[in-house]
């Protein structure tokens, strides 16, 4: 069947509820071709019927048919049902996904804007949030994490790169450190205003590993143009092996440990003899 949105240039769908939303989508804009073809044919109807030369004396009285009106009507019914029968439970859909937010295998990320980059949080191996203040904001600490907690000692940052595994939920916690933003991956389809203050979240599951554009999709400031970022969908083994190499750059006294206590059973494991 031919599609639209594909005819639109719309990018593929790489999440498992973006079918949805194409569906939608392309029910629209079906419907908007129906009305352009339709209103076209009207429009061009109206320049011979009533042209000059067919029409030399003006006639006051106006339109006397109703079928304007009656194609108006029209319209709105099937506006109306698209409105109420596809676009708000679709929205009721996505809103109370709460399952999402509580699911213990979730990919938590907290993304956070800033003029004219994308900042991003991960929760380390322990899967705890550490906390920031602002006061601790600085050039080697963009997000200002709390040095004092620890529940940060473990805490990833990258920046333009967001990395998700495959085929697992993703809990994405968006905010700004400065103005509005909107962290927008068209290919997951999911968009989210970044205002500063407020924590909201997005979440979705990526089907298709590879790499995807993610662009702000609020005005922003002159570098509005250049704020974009990749978001990386891996296998769950490439994703261990980036969160080994992040960990071992940005905390090595942590990874040290990690790899000392891992070869000390090794080590400390007595020789059994061979039974005679």
């Amino acid at each position: 069947m031919f599609s639209i949105n594909k005819a639109l240039g719309i990018v593929p769908n790489a999440s498992e509820s973006g079918y949805s939303v194409d569906h939608l989508l392309e029910f629209c804009h079906w419907f908007m071709a129906a009305l352009f073809v339709g209103w076209s044919i009207f429009f061009f109807y109206t320049l011979f019927r009533f042209h000059k030369s067919r029409n030399p004396k003006a006639i006051y009285h106006g339109v006397r048919s109703h079928a304007s009106t009656h194609l108006e009507f029209s319209v709105i019914l099937i506006e109306a049902a698209l409105l109420l029968g596809f676009a708000l439970p679709l929205w009721g859909k996505r809103t109370n996904a709460t399952g999402f937010l509580d699911n213990p295998n979730a990919i938590r990320v907290r993304a956070v804007a800033e003029q004219f980059a994308w900042n991003y949080h991960y929760p380390g191996p322990d899967g705890v949030f550490g906390s920031a203040k602002s006061s601790f904001v600085s050039a080697s600490n963009p997000l200002g994490l709390d040095p004092n907690d620890a529940a940060g000692k473990d805490d990833l940052v990258s920046k333009n790169d967001l990395y998700i595994v495959n085929h697992r939920p993703t809990v994405i916690e968006i905010t700004s450190k400065d103005v509005i933003h909107n962290l927008a991956i068209k290919s997951m389809r999911v968009a989210q205003d970044a205002i500063p203050g407020s924590r909201v979240p997005i979440w979705f599951r990526p089907v298709k590993a590879g790499d995807y554009d993610i662009v702000c999709g609020q005005l922003c400031g002159g570098g509005h143009f250049g704020m974009r970022s990749i978001l990386h969908v891996v296998e769950q083994a490439a994703y261990d092996e980036w969160e080994k190499d992040m960990l071992k750059f940005q905390h090595p006294e942590l990874a040290a440990a990690a790899a000392a206590a891992a070869v000390a059973p090794a080590v400390a494991a007595p020789t059994v003899p061979a039974a005679q």
